[in-house]
């Protein structure tokens, strides 16, 4: 094997660095120095396999393969020592590794992460690095994440949640030829300290109280006991299946999506006209308040459109449970807006995709760009200290607080 003049490759690397040349990428000084280390370190590596024991089976040396491996430093071609009987498992670099750089795999994750094609990734590592990745290469990177996406998917979860907002979206993905519609299913939480987490994404055909309650099994089955609050939309069912999992939580159901159902039923003459008088119900002071407007809207409206004002009564003691907190609390659950706002962060990323290639496609994707989005949620949401105590004012002892 040709020997690496080290002080050469020291000489050289200062004077690029002076010249203001590269020092990593095709031509740059480093490559030379990383071949010198990763072949001494294999050297080391088979001598301590190839003990008396080994040596006693029959096994030896047998010369020596070559393998191109991609770094930040460019391509750097080895000389890789081989065993007779191929038994060999070098650990600096494994066998049929080709990417030899945790950083570059980590930039290329956080690029899929954000959204960028295979094709735009290499791009993007031919231009930066001056090497060419395959698509192969990138997917074999991508698919490493798959156990982290279960891992993750089943990690152990707090025992408490003050808040939670769960809701769904909806994308296209191939199954067996055919594209088909999924609901990823998510639930969003705050923890006692304040911070968001998304504690749950499961992905269905469609979305439904039947599923939603296999999710609320499974964050009780991985060790949610309690959930103080629940805040969900207008779904047949839903309430009810919370209820079940969490006998005592406080469900309020979206004052939004309950504006947004009942102005459907109502021509675009009177929605002006509608909202003034609406909007007195779910901006009242109190609850009481609130029931003295809504019979105030069932006696104007209630004749012309009673399947909406059937719907506000009939639902009236889930979209009223907000009333029961003070305002810093009201603003965060009278509505499913947190989750959906998660929901339009990921659907920047996702965007360019059109239709997955499979439901796992779907996961790691999502599973990419929440931890990229979670980054921005190490802190404690404004006003905690105060909501704590109004909390655990309300529901005892099952606010857990830290003291």
């Amino acid at each position: 094997m040709e020997r690496v003049d080290l002080e050469e490759v020291r000489i050289k690397a200062l004077d690029q660095i002076r010249n203001g040349g590269n020092l990593t990428g095709k031509g740059g000084a480093f490559a030379p120095l990383i071949k010198e280390f990763i072949e001494a370190a294999l050297e080391a590596e088979i001598e301590s396999y190839l003990d008396s024991q080994e040596r006693s089976r029959g096994n030896k040396r047998n010369g020596k393969g070559k393998k191109t491996l991609k770094s930040l430093s460019g391509e750097v071609q080895i000389d890789t020592p081989q065993d007779r009987h191929n038994n060999f498992e070098p650990v600096v670099i494994k066998k049929r590794e080709r990417i030899m750089s945790d950083t570059l795999e980590s930039q290329i994750l956080s690029l899929y992460g954000k959204g960028m094609s295979f094709r735009d990734i290499s791009s993007h590592i031919e231009e930066i690095y001056d090497m060419n990745i395959s698509h192969t290469t990138l997917s074999e990177i991508t698919e490493r994440v798959i156990p982290m996406v279960k891992e993750w998917q089943n990690r152990p979860l707090d025992e408490v949640y003050p808040i939670v907002w769960l809701d769904a979206m909806h994308y296209k993905v191939k199954d067996e030829g055919r594209v088909v519609s999924r609901a990823v299913y998510n639930v969003l939480a705050i923890d006692k300290n304040g911070h968001k987490n998304l504690i749950g994404m499961y992905v269905s055909e469609s979305e439904g109280a039947k599923f939603w309650l296999n999710v609320l099994t499974d964050l009780k089955n991985r060790g949610v006991n309690d959930i103080l609050i629940a805040c969900i939309d207008n779904l047949k069912g839903f309430a009810e299946a919370i209820e079940s999992i969490f006998p005592s939580v406080t469900v309020q159901s979206c004052i939004v999506h309950q504006i947004r159902n009942s102005m459907k039923y109502i021509p675009h003459k009177y929605k002006k006209e509608f909202m003034a008088d609406l909007k007195p119900v779910y901006k009242a002071v109190n609850k009481e308040q609130a029931e003295s407007r809504l019979e105030e809207l069932e006696q104007k409206w209630g004749e012309k459109y009673p399947i909406v004002i059937e719907s506000w009564n009939r639902n009236w003691h889930k979209l009223s449970a907000f009333f029961e907190f003070e305002q810093s609390i009201r603003t965060m659950i009278y509505t499913t807006n947190p989750v959906e706002g998660f929901h339009r962060q990921v659907r920047k990323i996702t965007k360019t995709k059109g239709v997955f290639p499979n439901d796992m496609a779907l996961k790691k994707l999502i599973y990419l760009a929440t931890m990229d989005i979670q980054k921005k949620w190490n802190r404690s949401i404004e006003n905690w200290t105060t909501i704590i105590q109004q909390l655990r004012i309300k529901y005892g002892e099952r606010m857990p607080v830290d003291i």
